[in-house]
């Protein structure tokens, strides 16, 4: 018997025990009150009340594993001893809870326990920018920044990126769904180039010749004076894509990217908002690659649960005045003892290390899966930022010889999952892609644990389309 006729036979048994969702009055109250722009509780219909480690609890006393983690923002996890004494500090010192930009204590070594962090060779020259507390805020003080030290105005993005759903951020956006309804959005100068999607090659070659004629036409379009596109002020890149299908950038490709803006004269932003700190194995995904990047953008893990998102960058873009880019909510002292704390805590305990090793062992429980369902068409990513590309093993193969994205398995794995207790959210072309982001804390035994649930969750799904 094979391990996908065992799963099926397994996840159709009238034994197991599945959890429902009706509509609770905290979901019936909130879909009659929230804003129609909400989007988890559409797909993940949850009332939680409680959480702790990886684990969350409902109001209906239900328990799942929450492999979302604030879209990568619980780098602990839920409730982390290490975090809650640190806030709990703060508020027994009676230290200032807000601060605006006035420096404290508590900023002080946030900022000494983040350039301990970063590369030495980027922290020496390092200067930091604190801004509203969100990912959107820092990458819009990100583009203020190198357009005022270039002088030049146009900004590079890449087709499948995320970076914020302000409308400077989403001016970068690779995805159209958000951006069809504005029409014109405020920020100017953006173009978008091909991405190195290795499993769908933009030039439908992929491999090392899909990186070589990538960068070839990057670097053609900076040099070319016919090209029809500006020197740009930046390019701006997510290392691994998250939003946009778990993909991530072949190393050499990025290497490539930074000698080809290192000699244009044009800064390279990385945007690490959720593959920073730890998250890839590295404490920064673009270490991968032994670069220094011009410009960081972070948030989401960098404030240990709670608000937070700063800039980090090069001295040579220091040039903007002051006031240039500011925030009320900058001066976050609880996320920033917060911070300071999970910072320590990675270091400490290598999370890093261990996040690359349970990566390791869920990406080969998932590529055993694979050889049973060839419904996997892809998996993906780097540490524990992993995605599993679903595809329609029937559908007529593209230039690579692949299979068709399978636009409704997706959506039916992460509802099979949450019935077995296993938070998980989708992402990339046609909401595809099944993407996992638990916490860094992760056991051997939970990893386990996560690829039983998908596992017979995928069975389930497949014998019902």
């Amino acid at each position: 018997m094979s391990v996908a006729t065992s799963l099926i036979e397994d996840a159709l048994a009238p034994a197991e025990t599945l959890y429902q969702f009706d509509e609770t009055p905290l979901l019936a109250r909130q879909r009659q009150q929230e804003s129609n722009a909400r989007s988890y509780p559409r797909r993940i219909p949850l009332a939680l009340k409680r959480a702790k480690g990886i684990y969350v609890e409902d109001v209906e006393g239900r328990r799942f594993i929450d492999c979302l983690a604030g879209a990568g923002t619980l780098a602990l996890g839920h409730n982390h001893p290490v975090v809650i004494q640190a806030i709990q500090q703060v508020l027994s010192d009676e230290l200032p809870l807000h601060t605006l930009d006035l420096t404290t204590p508590v900023k002080d070594q946030f900022v000494q326990d983040l350039f301990g962090v970063l590369p030495s060779e980027l922290a020496r020259e390092a200067k930091i920018q604190f801004c509203g507390p969100t990912g959107t805020d820092a990458v819009e003080a990100a583009l203020k920044l190198v357009r005022t030290a270039t002088g030049r105005s146009t900004v590079l993005s890449f087709q499948g990126g995320y970076h914020g759903m302000s409308q400077g951020a989403l001016s970068l956006m690779g995805s159209l769904g958000p951006k069809k309804p504005l029409g014109a959005l405020l920020s100017n100068g953006v173009q978008f180039l091909p991405f190195p999607y290795d499993y769908r090659c933009p030039f439908g070659l992929g491999g090392a010749e899909g990186v070589r004629v990538n960068l070839h036409y990057l670097e053609n379009l900076l040099n070319d004076p016919e090209a029809g596109v500006l020197l740009p002020a930046a390019v701006i890149v997510e290392v691994v894509q998250g939003e946009g299908g778990v993909i991530p950038a072949d190393l050499d490709w990025l290497r490539g990217l930074r000698r080809i803006t290192e000699q244009a004269g044009v800064a390279l932003i990385v945007d690490e908002i959720q593959s920073g700190f730890g998250r890839t194995g590295k404490m920064f995904a673009f270490e991968h690659a032994g670069i220094i990047p011009d410009v960081v953008v972070m948030s989401k893990a960098i404030g240990g649960s709670l608000p937070l998102a700063v800039v980090v960058y090069r001295d040579w873009l220091d040039t903007w005045l002051p006031g240039a880019h500011a925030g009320t909510f900058r001066g976050n002292q609880m996320a920033m003892a917060a911070g300071s704390a999970v910072m320590r805590y990675l270091k400490d305990h290598d999370l890093a290390g261990h996040a690359a090793a349970m990566g390791e062992r869920l990406g080969e429980h998932l590529r055993i899966l694979q050889r049973d369902f060839p419904h996997l068409g892809d998996i993906r990513g780097r540490g524990l930022m992993l995605g599993v590309e679903l595809v329609d093993p029937t559908g007529t193969p593209d230039s690579q010889g692949h299979p068709p994205v399978h636009r409704q398995l997706a959506p039916l794995v992460q509802r099979e999952c949450l019935k077995r207790g296993l938070i998980l959210e989708l992402g990339g072309r046609h909401g595809s892609v099944v993407r996992f982001l638990p916490p860094l804390v992760i056991t051997a035994a939970e990893v386990d644990q996560v690829a039983e649930i998908f596992g017979r969750a995928l069975a389930a799904a497949v014998a019902s389309v």
